[in-house]
């Protein structure tokens, strides 16, 4: 792999790292106009249309695999995961958290994803998985609990059951796109597609159309470009240019600082020290669970 290609992959990669690090702001200042259904209804079509740009410009658009049984079959799955579910809850749990919980509870999906291996695909139950497991579980109760971790006092429990729920979806739809065997965008469109229809539908049935042209709309259009669209394209696009996967991948735990960081400066959300705390734990388990490919990765830079 040339220079240019490894420089253009670690762009894509920052560059998803930081849009990605604005959704829990800008999901924060959108919910103050409008409700987190609608957000939803929003930011699924826009991130299907973007999506579908992405899979014509890509050249991966095929009516053949569009419409083949097993596509359709792993799309209908996957889109009534994510967005639709997925999205659901964490837009709901984002509306009655402070933005730093509801985004550090969500953040142990790397975790679950991990459990759900062992589950699903036969990985082998290891004991950093194991400790991994354990010290984002004290991370998840010392946000949850606001540092009140001895006396379980737990300040919105729903909301916290939400944001840490919202990463078992994640981990389900994690694995059911591996079983798909199309491209990437194609999956990603297909998808989506579906997750938006199913969004359409919850709405009309439950809460009906109502969506307001206002300020708070353009956010919902923001969160359907740079959280559910052409951000994953960057993403897969950066692992795919990277000499190093494991060391790209590393680059995500950038996200949470960053975040924080939006949130105190833009919101003026004050940082609690529980969440600092909690954020400690949960990389930590992350990096624990996955130190003997961190210690590879670090021994190929430094031989």
């Amino acid at each position: 792999m040339n220079q240019t290609d490894y420089k253009k992959g670690l762009l894509y990669s920052l560059a998803a790292i930081l849009l990605w690090s604005t959704i829990a702001t800008a999901s924060k200042l959108t919910l103050r106009g409008m409700e987190y259904y609608q957000l939803l209804l929003i930011s699924s079509f826009v991130s299907t249309f973007v999506l579908f740009f992405v899979l014509m410009f890509s050249n991966k658009f095929s009516i053949k695999n569009l419409i083949k049984s097993g596509n359709l079959k792993f799309g209908l799955a996957a889109g009534l995961l994510n967005p639709f579910l997925y999205y659901l809850v964490l837009f709901k749990a984002y509306s009655i958290l402070p933005g730093q919980e509801a985004f550090l509870l969500n953040y142990i999906w790397p975790i679950v994803v991990s459990v759900f291996s062992v589950i699903f695909l036969n990985h082998k139950f290891t004991v950093p998985l194991v400790i991994g497991l354990v010290l984002a579980f004290i991370g998840v109760i010392i946000i949850a609990t606001r540092g009140n971790v001895f006396e379980l006092h737990f300040h919105n429990i729903f909301g916290a059951s939400l944001a840490a729920g919202s990463s078992i979806i994640w981990a389900s739809y994690w694995i059911v796109n591996l079983k798909n065997k199309v491209s990437v965008e194609m999956k990603l469109f297909t998808g989506f597609f579906f997750g938006s229809i199913f969004t359409f539908l919850y709405v009309i049935i439950f809460h009906g159309f109502q969506i307001q042209f206002n300020e708070y709309f353009w956010g919902g259009i923001y969160i359907g470009i740079f959280e559910m669209g052409i951000t994953f394209f960057l993403w897969l696009k950066g692992l795919e240019l990277s000499e190093n996967k494991v060391k790209t991948s590393t680059l995500a735990y950038l996200a949470p600082f960053l975040s924080l960081m939006f949130l105190s400066l833009i919101l003026d959300e004050k940082l609690m020290t529980s969440s600092l705390i909690g954020l400690i734990c949960i990389l930590g388990g992350i990096f624990y669970q996955q130190k003997d490919a961190l210690k590879k990765l670090f021994a190929e830079k430094f031989k």
